[in-house]
């Protein structure tokens, strides 16, 4: 599968400008980032890419930044030796959950061990979004629960929930890439109770859950909040991230338009995590 790498540089870099830009990237196809020191890569499938969008995308920015780009087409890569070579490290969450890749040594030992061998996928918990989530699951009595794992990426809150003592549960991305990733990194784990699919919220229908778990982008979930709400169980919970606090009225809109109550959110780096109940 060839993908094009576009390569921004921010004058004047800020992280909050790179994290805006990864959302409104996300939103005309873009799936996987990277920081660099002035800026990022960003990565979208050769089927996926229009020049044209990121120009749109560019001239349309909220914030008074100069942003340039340069594009290459690149083949696949071995995306656990890029990780490695440049930065992932072992995260600790909560002082309860590890997360780091196979080829770390001394790892800490707490009391959920996840081994995440990241692909073109997003989710090894360095994120403020997944690790907000992340925070979230720690929190939960997920003992029997059936859960949704929406956008799952490397699979990395679906691994988490079934160590948490969930029953059953499905995760669901777009791209192959994660799909792929996510299988692996199920298998790495030694996790049996995680079934993963290939596609989006019309896989949904007729399905029931008593948790979902939605670490996407702003826009995706208010298109797709009406079926997350369907197949959610009366008193389910629907927990959502990738979006910024600015952003919470319009979720909160759109959740309660389809019967769903938001009862609290969780914050870092203007990041946030919402919780919101099927009434």
């Amino acid at each position: 599968m060839k993908y094009f790498e576009i390569n921004f540089i921010i004058e004047q870099y800020e992280e909050y400008i790179a994290d805006l830009l990864i959302e409104e990237l996300g939103e005309i196809g873009f799936d996987s980032f990277e920081h660099t020191n002035d800026g990022l890569n960003a990565y979208v499938q050769s089927t996926d890419f229009e020049e044209a969008k990121i120009r749109i995308l560019l001239d349309d920015f909220p914030f008074e930044a100069s942003i340039n780009y340069k594009v290459t087409q690149i083949d696949s890569k071995n995306w656990n030796e890029e990780w490695e070579k440049n930065y992932f490290e072992p995260i600790i969450i909560d002082n309860k959950c590890v997360i780091h890749s196979s080829f770390h040594k001394n790892i800490p030992i707490v009391k959920y061990d996840i081994v995440i061998d990241p692909k073109m996928a997003f989710g090894t918990g360095h994120h403020e979004t997944t690790s907000l989530v992340i925070g979230r699951i720690l929190e939960m009595d997920l003992e029997g629960k059936s859960i949704l794992d929406m956008g799952c990426g490397t699979a990395v809150l679906a691994i988490l929930a079934s160590m948490c003592g969930a029953k059953k549960i499905l995760a669901i991305d777009i791209d192959t890439w994660c799909t792929e990733n996510s299988i692996e990194n199920i298998i790495v784990n030694k996790i049996d109770n995680i079934e993963v699919k290939l596609g989006d919220v019309e896989l949904l229908k007729g399905m029931q859950f008593d948790i979902i778990l939605a670490n996407i982008n702003r826009n995706i979930l208010l298109w797709d909040m009406e079926q997350y709400s369907c197949c959610l169980q009366t008193g389910g919970e629907l927990y959502m991230s990738g979006f910024y606090k600015e952003d919470i009225p319009l979720i909160e809109a759109e959740a309660n338009r389809n019967g769903l109550k938001l009862i609290e959110f969780k914050g870092k780096n203007n990041w946030v995590v919402v919780k919101t109940v099927k009434e």
